[in-house]
């Protein structure tokens, strides 16, 4: 627990550092001055310049830094695929290797860790994608339904959902700060009557205090999409595999044991998650395996 904090200051301390430095090579380069985006006009330009470097800047760098992060804080053993060491790695690299190919993709970096049962693939890109299973779900299911959960991990590496939540993150965070920092501005100057060239405490506190209760809401809106990824994640795992059944069945099995969340950086993207509620990242087991049986996104029977 402690390493995985001490990893999640270091990673928002690098953002914090990056984002200082874009933000003065932008000023330094198109001569914007970030003042003006809170004085005693509004610059709405100024503003939203600085807003999309805020929002998108932390969501980027957080995917860039993504398979580093979850090697390291999920203490990954990884598989040299050239040359698996043991029979579990020669067949999880055999089966990733084969849906790869299947999904037109290239051969991700494959690794084991210790935990739960759980999966999760991340990564920058199609191209730059890791797969990586838990040694407990490796122990609660057969060979089919782990093949399964391999291929529904594939197939959110196929569908770029990495690329798309990062984006989608990027324009929740955007208008948080952007819609934040106007009504911010709109408290300190229009009623508080704030007439100083320095933003007052009226904009300080409201920016802040939006920035979480508008964040909050984000959160949801990207939480949604997170459950609707998933569905087709779990279709296009269908039909890799030829059939819903394996997918069901690893679904059902995971269905019997308690939800455990993965870090952060890729919780999205692992085969199980919250439960019941407007900020879990998947959508319940049951209406997982109903849309599966019903055929909503795949052709696959």
């Amino acid at each position: 627990m402690f390493k995985r904090i001490g990893l999640l200051i270091l990673a928002n301390l690098a953002i914090f550092i990056m984002l200082s430095v874009i933000l003065t090579v932008i000023q330094m380069v198109f001569g914007i001055n970030f003042g003006t985006m809170s004085g005693k006009s509004l610059n709405l330009g100024t503003l939203f310049v600085f807003a999309m470097v805020v929002g998108f800047s932390g969501s980027i760098i957080s995917l860039l830094m993504s398979k580093t992060m979850a090697k390291m804080s999920m203490g990954l053993q990884m598989i040299d695929v050239n040359n698996p060491q043991s029979p579990v790695e020669r067949y999880l690299v055999d089966v990733v290797r084969s849906e790869a190919q299947k999904a037109g993709l290239p051969m991700p970096e494959v690794g084991i860790y210790d935990g739960e049962p759980n999966a999760f693939a991340t990564g920058a890109s199609r191209s730059s994608a890791l797969v990586a299973v838990s040694t407990g779900l490796l122990n609660l299911m057969n060979r089919e339904e782990v093949e399964a959960v391999l291929a529904h991990e594939l197939s959110h590496v196929k569908n770029g959902d990495m690329v798309t939540m990062t984006l989608l993150q990027g324009v929740m965070n955007t208008f948080v700060v952007f819609l934040s920092r106007i009504i911010g501005w709109v408290v300190d100057r229009q009623i508080l009557r704030n007439e100083d060239d320095a933003p007052g405490v009226g904009y300080y506190v409201t920016s802040l205090v939006l920035d979480i209760c508008l964040g909050f809401l984000a959160s949801m809106v990207v939480a949604a999409f997170s459950r609707y990824r998933e569905f087709h994640a779990d279709a296009g795992a269908a039909d890799i595999m030829g059939s819903t059944t394996p997918m069901i069945n690893a679904l059902q099995r995971l269905g019997g044991i308690a939800p455990n969340e993965l870090p952060g950086n890729v919780k999205g993207f692992g085969i199980s998650g919250g439960i019941g509620s407007l900020f879990a990242s998947h959508p319940s087991i049951e209406d997982r395996v109903a849309a599966l049986r019903e055929h909503r996104y795949t052709n696959a029977q």
